[in-house]
């Protein structure tokens, strides 16, 4: 018996922000499901060269009562990067806060719009503290 790795489901607010927030992390759409009958669309996004590691937005066009707030009891998704410092920054210049930063070069947490918390990790070995990065205190919970 096999298992395989599919997807990680998690459900958003704002489709389009969600979407740009995860395009900041170098993620791009791999395919879109509208389905009219259940009023709701799904949207895969992936690393390039790793299209079968998607995650996967789902939009109730409706609204969805039952999105809470604080997203924690997911977890989080894990993505590693081939330079924290430089993505850490990208994010900051593009208005995502970062709740843990890579002081240790090794590990920083954001979270996207609809509080998804998201690891990343520093390809290799950790890189050298950096300043900013080494002084910053965290921003949030993570």
């Amino acid at each position: 018996m096999t298992t395989r790795y599919l997807h990680t489901m998690v459900r958003v607010k704002d489709l389009d922000k969600t979407m740009a927030f995860f395009q900041l992390l170098g993620l791009s759409e791999t395919r879109r499901m509208e389905n009219e009958g259940g009023r709701f669309t799904l949207v895969f996004m992936a690393p390039e060269g790793q299209e079968e590691c998607p995650v996967e937005l789902t939009y109730n066009w409706d609204g969805d009562d039952k999105l809470p707030d604080d997203s924690r009891h997911f977890g989080h998704l894990a993505y590693r990067v081939d330079n924290i410092y430089d993505m850490c920054q990208h994010l900051m210049d593009n208005g995502v806060t970062i709740n843990r930063p890579p002081r240790d070069g090794h590990m920083a947490f954001v979270r996207s719009p609809d509080n998804i918390s998201v690891e990343l990790l520093q390809a290799g070995d950790a890189l050298e503290p950096a300043e900013p990065w080494a002084s910053m205190e965290n921003t949030g919970h993570w």
